[in-house]
């Protein structure tokens, strides 16, 4: 039977949600998730626009103008960086990608939106906190109370493995060895598992925590709850490392003008393991990285690293005394002496 023109869009954004992310390409639930997010924006923007409805929207409606429309509403009126500018046309781009191949009479409508290109980002500095101002947070956590020894024990943790924020968000108990040796299993992007080591020191915390919070340690339970007795969220984890990191600055003020965030306890982890003397291989490794240009990164990121390494080389020569331009009457011979 053949799909009434007005129908195509509909059917293709559904099959694109429930069978080819899913299973084609077996994306992880955050990916689709991600995805959905992206388009549920564009056709509310859409609908907005040209003042339809969400059911009513179909291929007539959609092309490169509304596509760059969109991008420019984001940056605009929703103030959003060029980093997600960029993961929202990445969603567009996956989905009419998929379309041209269900749909070859749309082919070269979609090609025109796959040819809007990426935007290109400016590279910042990535801040981290050095191990002195990690000790500084962790000192400011009062672990006299439940919520405190959970709070250490997530950023300690954090600090220890470099895990992602959505890896410990699912976390589960059965997934954590807190006998030696010591050891944690981490799920990752594209559902990579991996195996990172403990220290002592996290291990012992952990088991306190999961001890006074009574476990099974039998089941797979959540190793992380919030007040409702539910596994912490992305916000909840954010919320608990930037008030600690508030009441560090009294005694730490480098951190007032860092900008933090649980993603950088990520990069910490990676800098202290590079300061430590491990190898990019094996920090790559403990990161979970799949490139290891991901992990060069860490190799330009500490200053004090670079210092230590310019001082080491030595000076190809002795250095020049340049005159000094008042001893020259005459500026174009001071130039020449230069």
């Amino acid at each position: 039977m053949k799909v009434p023109k007005s129908n195509i869009f509909s059917i293709a954004l559904r099959n694109f949600f429930v069978d080819y992310l899913p299973q084609l390409r077996g994306m992880s639930s955050h990916t689709i998730l991600s995805y959905r997010d992206s388009l549920k924006l564009f056709l509310q923007f859409l609908a907005e626009e040209k003042n339809i409805s969400i059911s009513k929207i179909s291929m007539e409606n959609l092309g490169t103008n509304e596509v760059i429309d969109f991008l420019a509403h984001l940056e605009r009126k929703r103030s959003n960086k060029v980093g997600t500018r960029n993961i929202r046309l990445a969603a567009i781009h996956s989905f009419f990608r998929y379309l041209a191949g269900i749909s070859p009479e749309h082919l070269n409508q979609c090609q025109k939106i796959l040819s809007i290109p990426f935007k290109r980002t400016t590279t910042r500095t990535i801040d981290y906190l050095e191990f002195e101002e990690i000790r500084a947070v962790l000192e400011s956590i009062d672990r006299g109370k439940l919520d405190g020894q959970r709070d250490y024990a997530l950023l300690l943790f954090m600090f220890n493995t470099g895990a992602r924020v959505q890896e410990i968000v699912d976390l589960k108990t059965n997934s954590v060895r807190l006998s030696k040796p010591y050891k944690v299993n981490l799920f990752g992007k594209g559902r990579k598992e991996r195996v990172c080591p403990i220290w002592s020191e996290t291990a012992q915390v952990l088991l306190d925590y999961l001890e006074k919070r009574q476990v099974d340690f039998l089941k797979s339970s959540p190793v992380f709850l919030n007040h409702q007795g539910q596994p912490l969220t992305r916000f909840g984890i954010g919320y608990i490392l930037k008030k600690y990191i508030k009441k560090a600055t009294v005694v730490m003020p480098s951190l007032k003008n860092k900008r933090l965030h649980p993603h950088s306890m990520r990069h910490s982890c990676a800098v202290y393991l590079l300061k430590s003397g491990i190898d990019l291989s094996s920090i790559a490794n403990w990161m979970g990285h799949a490139s290891p240009n991901t992990t060069n990164k860490y190799a330009n990121m500490d200053l004090e690293m670079k210092q230590k390494a310019i001082d080491k080389a030595k000076s190809l020569g002795k250095e020049i005394e340049k005159p000094s331009w008042r001893e020259n009457s005459d500026l174009l011979s001071w130039l020449e002496s230069l």
